[in-house]
């Protein structure tokens, strides 16, 4: 079952302008890259949805700037492009939850165009002539006015969660969820039932080619892979051998008008396959592509001797100029990142080097305090990345695959999981001492592993452990602290070789975060953070200021204890007592991950990468206006793999939600 967490919210939507000068948060440069969902083509402008707005590139995904004024809701979950062989193209861009936008400047400036969408949630669209379709989860719109007004147009669609559309002649085809494909030869008015052959009917994209001739050829891509039609959808063909994963997010037609067409399919895991025979054989097609999600594909043919293909993965955007055989990451301002940890080396020399995990991206490092970054993902063959941990001059990063060990600082990953009987990494700690470190691993639903060897060998340590999905680990001296998601605080004085409950005035067992400020332990929980000054053997809530919110991550410096609760970041500077919000320019997204490096707190974001801001400068009060919003988004919890957090958006301010059920 999928369980949902559901939050209001009010939201103060600041009018400064972020620098370090009036102390507000700024956007690193990078890491770049993320979750992209939906592409659009328009002459050299390449436009690509995402989490965190519109990106523009103009010269085929090298640079991307980000174009979303006026876009009040930044999960962009359709795009596409009408005119576009005019002199004024429109863009119009599905939200998820705000109803659809329209930018007549290429994404400068957006108008919300929602008049009679009843549905608020725009998932895909369609161009024909000049009306224009919304898929929605309630069924098919249409706007003959370029979105000014929208009416229903549903007779016959059985099935009213249309992912995807395809436009062949004057034959308009809507794919859906559980409902197969429909049929309107009339502009909407009526639709029919054509699903002979379909033994799939969750339809996710369609490819077409020959649109414009007597002789069509329909594709369409489902949960068991990819069908043909080539008499309008009257009967379906399955058409997958060599298709090693069957669940197809998206296909794509590119050289039709050439000698030598090609089809590709974009998967859910297993990449981009690619078939030079209308789909009778497949071959993967993916040699560089770091990213296997792939939700979206375009081809730029606006150079007819040389088109660019591109695909839109959860870890960014990869770029081919051969047709598919080789794939180059191109996501150079693309700030769409979800930065799920921070790991510091060498923090007492002159220049520390600081990395960042991200969801889909995998490992960014940066030698400047978090300022610039860069990628370094050589073999690390998953890029979910969680947890970060340094050991001496060795890097280990977490995986949803197990854990890799770099040597180098990140250049290079090997795999490091001998033992490790569950690979699904939530948290690290290093314990022990200098000549013999421990390195500690906690998983989803495996509970704790050690190693004494750099990560050569593994062997689970939970006796005592009484709930095996630990979310947060801390070593301090001798005592080794475990955060479960159901059962609270456990407590090790032996290496992990027994554990004991240490939850005495603890009144939340659900744990996300540890810090470690002298004596003093703090833990991050479902209602606040906890505060024990005799090593767990008793809890004192110390939230005042928070809310009850939850704590998701935390961090010291000093004197200086920060918390982040959903979009929010809070300072403490009387351990934990009181907690003022210091929010000023940080965009309103989910914060992960918090760190202190050099002069500067970090914080890292679910779709927004790495924000700055300094130490020294956290008393800044805001100056905002208040309004009003309500944007439901649905997003992987971080916290729990197997759940979604129903999220709040807006454009930037401070944003206050209130957990009603989690």
């Amino acid at each position: 079952m999928k369980h949902i967490a559901l939050f209001a919210l009010s939201i103060a939507v600041l009018f400064s302008t972020p620098t370090f000068a009036n102390a507000q948060w700024v956007q690193a440069n990078g890491p770049y890259g993320g979750s992209i969902t939906r592409f659009a083509v328009s002459g050299p402008n390449l436009f690509a949805g995402s989490f965190n707005g519109v990106f523009l590139s103009t010269n085929n995904g090298q640079t991307w700037t980000a174009v979303n004024t006026g876009l009040i809701n930044p999960h962009v979950v359709a795009l596409t492009v009408s005119g576009k062989n005019t002199a004024s193209p429109l863009l119009f861009a599905g939200t998820f939850g705000s109803g659809a936008f329209v930018s007549t400047n290429n994404g400068t400036s957006w108008k919300e165009v929602s008049s009679g969408l009843t549905n608020a949630y725009v998932i895909s669209f369609a161009v024909s002539g000049t009306n224009i379709f919304a898929g929605t989860y309630g069924g098919v719109f249409l706007s003959t006015n370029n979105g000014s007004s929208w009416s229903a147009c549903n007779t016959g669609l059985t099935s009213t969660t249309v992912r995807a559309f395809a436009v062949c002649g004057a034959d308009l085809f809507a794919g859906t969820e559980s409902g197969g494909v429909f049929r309107s030869t009339n502009n909407g008015k009526n639709w029919t039932a054509i699903n002979t052959g379909l033994r799939n009917t969750n339809i996710n994209a369609f490819a077409v080619s020959g649109a414009n001739t007597s002789s069509p050829t329909l594709f369409v891509g489902t949960n068991d892979g990819v069908f043909l039609s080539s008499n309008n959808g009257t009967s379906w063909t399955a058409i997958s051998t060599g298709l090693t994963h069957t669940i197809i997010r998206r296909l794509l037609v590119s050289g039709e008008h050439t000698s030598s067409p090609m089809l590709f399919a974009g998967t859910c895991g297993g990449g981009v396959f690619a078939s030079t025979n209308n789909g009778s054989d497949w071959t993967a097609s993916s040699t560089g592509l770091l990213n296997s999600d792939v939700a979206a594909l375009a081809v730029n043919t606006s150079n007819p001797s040389s088109p660019m293909l591109f695909a839109g993965t959860c870890g960014g955007v990869f770029l081919s100029s051969d047709n598919g055989a080789n794939w180059t990451p191109v996501n150079n301002g693309l700030t769409n990142t979800a930065v799920s940890a921070f790991a510091q080396s060498g923090r007492d020399a002159q220049s520390p080097m600081l990395f960042a995990a991200t969801l889909g991206d995998g490992v960014f490092r940066s030698t400047n305090n978090g300022i610039d970054w860069t990628t370094i993902n050589n073999g690390l063959t998953n890029t979910n990345v969680s947890p970060l941990a340094v050991s001496g001059t060795n890097l280990f990063a977490g995986t949803s695959g197990g854990v890799f060990l770099s040597m180098d600082n990140g250049t290079t990953w090997a795999a490091a999981n001998t033992g490790l009987t569950n690979t699904n990494i939530l948290s690290f700690a290093v314990g022990g001492s200098n000549e013999v470190p421990m390195l500690f691993a906690g998983t989803y639903g495996g509970g704790v592993f050690l190693s004494t060897n750099d990560g050569t060998n593994w062997t689970a340590v939970n006796t005592g452990l009484k709930c095996m999905d630990v979310r947060a680990l801390a070593a301090s001296g001798p005592n080794l602290f475990a955060g479960t998601y159901s059962d609270g605080v456990f407590l090790s004085s032996n290496n992990g070789a027994s554990w004991t409950a240490v939850n005495s005035g603890l009144t939340s067992a659900r744990i996300w975060a540890f810090a470690l400020s002298g004596t003093n332990v703090f833990v991050g929980t479902s209602i606040g953070v906890f505060l024990s000054t005799d090593n767990g053997t008793s809890w004192t809530k110390v939230s005042s200021g928070l809310a009850d919110k939850p704590v998701s991550a935390l961090a010291a410096s000093g004197a200086k204890l920060f918390a982040t609760t959903q979009d929010s970041v809070f300072l403490s500077t009387n351990n934990g007592t009181s907690w003022t919000a210091i929010n000023t320019g940080l965009a309103p997204t989910y914060v992960n991950a918090l760190a202190v490096s050099g002069t500067n707190l970090l914080t890292g974001t679910y779709g927004g990468g790495v924000w700055i801001r300094p130490l020294s400068q956290m008393s800044v009060s805001n100056n905002a206006s208040p309004v009003t919003f309500k944007l439901e988004q649905n997003y992987p919890n971080p916290f729990n793999p197997s759940t979604e957090i129903n999220f709040v958006l807006a454009e930037r301010g401070t944003v206050q939600l209130d957990v009603f059920d989690m």
